[in-house]
């Protein structure tokens, strides 16, 4: 396994902006998506670009006896903070911010002292995070969230030169968009980890995604949600799996594992809140003729998605290989919104349907996504939606036909390759 690269990631650029507030930057992602690296790239960042003296950025992580130690007592570490910070403003890391008792009250203290001190905590599940800082630190914090690799973080860290020219798509040569291509498919069956997209092998990959499965879903959440039914629990989530992308009934869960209704929503709600998947609401402006009332659901990363199904094989040889690449293609439209940008999912009782519909005001882009595609045609849920709300774009994401445009009525229907959505976003 290769050793791990401190590659740049999306999300430092907006922390870094939060780091001369003085509210408490707070970075939550599931374990292993990177949060130690991200500090430590933001420690770099402060000595280069901000002249701060690395002697004045102190790093704590709490998963260390030694330094969990050290957050035992909040007027000691007040006193030493307030020491070390008379001269000029210091910089304090906690990774691991939620293993400190009452960790909301803890903070809040520090942060109320008003001392010339910035924190900047993370945490691996956001449900304990949110828990226990909800309420505490109201108007004193900044929540960033970390994901699993993007594509382009992926592909920056596979070939450099490729995330060069993901930047300007006019200069991707047919050759180079045919590398992209096969990487947007392995990224599709192993995902983001940082430690799976390094690993140079299969084994390896599995490997890590057998770890990260152990010790975050059967161990750390289920701990902390005091989960009695344990195989139940497990069962949820690799029933789930299977389920990516579909509609998904709750009823049916609680009845096919023998659980009550309340408990499965507890159980969707946690894995939503600790990362592992995303709910897609529905999309309606009449009620009675575009309801659905069951979500859809996706997993935050398609290696763990594949790790629970046990399944790995190419695209072209599974049965979900479409909805694989609509899992992928999510991420990245999750990744790339901006302000007020959301993403529905479109669905008539009729059964017309469209994948992913942004919304941003009163605009429209209807996304549809196809494996492959002999001819650049649209699909009937598509053309249904165009024909009801006049879009001026739509896009059809698929791995065989790009740089193709045809029009319906006053809309224009691109075809594109997976890796161009964020353009249209």
């Amino acid at each position: 396994m290769k050793k791990l690269i401190f590659k740049p990631r999306l999300l430092l650029q907006k922390v870094v902006k939060h780091l001369d507030n003085p509210e408490i930057t707070v970075i939550t992602g599931a374990r292993q998506v990177g949060k130690t690296v991200l500090l430590r790239l933001l420690k770099d960042w402060l000595v280069k670009n901000k002249n701060v003296l690395a002697e004045d950025i102190f790093y704590f992580n709490l998963d260390i006896v030694k330094d969990w130690e050290f957050f035992q007592n909040q007027a000691e570490l007040i006193e030493f903070l307030k020491s070390r910070s008379q001269k000029r403003k210091i910089y304090v890391f906690v990774d691991e911010a939620q293993r400190v008792s009452d960790c909301a009250r803890f903070f809040k203290g520090i942060y109320d002292s008003s001392l010339n001190v910035k924190l900047v905590l993370t945490g691996s599940a956001s449900l304990e995070l949110k828990t226990k800082l909800k309420e505490t630190l109201s108007g004193r914090k900044k929540i960033f969230a970390l994901s699993t690799f993007s594509f382009f973080e992926f592909v920056s860290t596979k070939d450099k030169y490729l995330g060069q020219i993901l930047q300007d798509f006019s200069k991707i040569s047919v050759l180079d968009r045919k590398k992209l291509i096969a990487l947007f498919i392995e990224y599709s069956l192993w995902g983001g980890y940082p430690k799976v997209v390094l690993s140079e092998n299969k084994e390896d990959k599995l490997a890590v995604l057998s770890e990260i499965y152990s010790s975050y879903i059967e161990k750390d959440i289920v701990n902390f949600l005091e989960i009695k039914n344990k195989m139940g629990f497990s069962r949820l989530v690799r029933l789930l799996s299977g389920q990516s992308g579909q509609l998904v009934n709750v009823a049916e869960l609680a009845v096919g594992l023998g659980l009550d209704r309340g408990t499965i929503e507890r159980y969707l709600n946690a894995l939503e809140e600790t990362f592992i998947i995303k709910t897609l609401l529905p999309y309606y402006s009449n009620p009675r003729q575009e309801i659905i009332k069951q979500n859809k659901i996706y997993f935050s990363d398609m290696g763990l998605r594949n790790y629970c199904l046990e399944n790995f094989h190419y695209l072209d040889i599974r049965q979900d290989g479409g909805l694989l690449l609509e899992n992928a293609v999510f991420k990245e439209i999750l990744i790339s919104l901006e302000g007020f940008q959301k993403v529905r999912f479109w669905r008539t009782k009729q059964g017309s349907e469209v994948d992913f519909l942004m919304l941003k005001e009163n605009n429209f882009l209807p996304v549809e996504i196809k494996l492959h595609l002999k001819n650049p045609k649209v699909s009937q849920g598509q053309r249904s939606f165009i024909t009801k709300y006049k879009p001026k774009k739509a896009v059809i994401v698929n791995l065989d036909i790009f740089n193709k445009e045809i029009q319906i009525g006053e809309t224009k229907v691109f075809f594109i390759y997976p890796y161009e959505i964020k353009k249209f976003l």
